[in-house]
């Protein structure tokens, strides 16, 4: 018996998000039907991060055990011939039979792109949200800066019973903004649940002059989920790296 590592790129405009459910596509069973069917044996993999509906990746990790003869650098290749095209593994090999996905300290990535202009992209629609006024990007980053460190992020999450600890730690944020594309970068030791979809929602109202930069700072100290912003629509979000340290 081995365990093998998957980092996983997909495009989740088509699926229910990566965690199994009843009666809906996932990127979890896509992949626990391949590997299966490719193994000879059942397979069911243990994911990083479960993304949402309609959240993208291009480093998600999954785990699984097999007792079949593959090598594991060959898994990606042959998966790669039996996935949608809208899934793809970007690596495989064997790790330590004790190595668990969301148990080790990581470091993760997301990045949220923002298309600022005057009418839609249709040729953008699914991996951005697109949003009509304009935005002070300069004031959304000043805002951003103030989520750096650690903090309590009670006001930046949806309210889930089973987590009682609502402390994370930011290292980097950041936004850049390239013709009419903003992209807000974001990489901490965990986020919780919606919890950078409700950064950009908060710092969209920041960009259009709702609320001022330092608002931020109250919005930390509130711990008071209503006090922030809508929670930003799913296909602007993408999971662009899980680093293991």
């Amino acid at each position: 018996m081995k365990r093998v590592k998957l980092i996983v790129a997909y495009d989740g405009t088509n699926y229910s998000g990566w965690q199994i459910q009843p009666n809906a596509v996932t990127i979890e069973s896509m992949l626990n039907l391949h590997l299966s069917e490719l193994l000879g044996e059942p397979i069911r993999v243990i994911g990083a991060s479960r993304t949402d509906a309609g959240v993208h990746a291009l480093g998600n990790v999954a785990v699984f055990d097999t007792s079949a003869r593959m090598p594991a650098e060959k898994i990606s290749y042959a998966m790669n011939t039996r996935l949608p095209q809208d899934i793809r593994i970007q690596d495989s090999c064997e790790v330590a039979a004790d190595f668990h996905p969301r148990f080790c300290k990581t470091i993760k990535t997301y990045e949220y792109r923002i298309l600022n202009r005057r009418f839609p992209d249709p040729t953008r629609r699914l991996y951005s949200l697109f949003y009509y006024y304009p935005l002070d990007v300069e004031n959304m980053r000043r805002a951003l800066a103030y989520l750096v460190g650690e903090h309590d992020f009670k006001s930046l999450c949806t309210h889930k019973e089973e987590v009682e600890n609502t402390v994370r730690t930011i290292y980097e944020a950041d936004i850049q903004k390239d013709g009419d594309m903003i992209s807000i970068r974001i990489s901490g030791n965990g986020f919780l649940y919606n919890m950078v979809r409700i950064i950009v929602g908060t710092l969209l109202r920041v960009g259009s002059g709702y609320y001022p930069p330092e608002y931020m700072q109250e919005l930390l100290a509130a711990k008071n989920r209503q006090a922030a912003g809508e929670t930003a629509p799913p296909q602007g979000l993408t999971l662009l790296e899980i680093r293991y340290l």
